[in-house]
C-alpha cells in the first residue's frame, strides 16, 4: 500500500540560517524532524509542511521563536 504524506507551503518570515536554527526545535518537537524545510533563497522564505498540521498549530509554534507562516 502506498502512502501519499501532505504537503503544505507557507509563506514565512524566517529569512536566514540563524532564524531557521531558532524555530527547529518548536517545528521538530510539533511536527518532527525531517517533516519541513524552509526555502530562504525564495522571495516569500517558503516553508513547506509534510503531513496533516494546521496552520494554527504552526503558527503557535512559529510564534514561540518570534515568526509566523501564512498558507501560500
Amino acid at each position: 500500500m502506498e502512502t501519499t504524506n501532505k504537503k503544505t507551503a507557507y509563506n514565512s518570515n524566517i529569512k536566514c540560517e540563524g532564524c531557521i536554527a531558532k524555530v527547529t526545535p518548536h517545528l521538530n518537537e510539533l511536527i518532527g524532524e525531517d517533516q519541513w524545510q524552509v526555502d530562504i533563497g525564495s522571495p516569500s522564505k517558503t516553508l513547506t509542511v509534510e503531513g496533516d498540521v494546521s496552520e494554527a498549530d504552526i503558527n503557535k509554534a512559529l510564534q514561540k521563536a518570534g515568526y509566523w507562516a501564512k498558507k501560500a
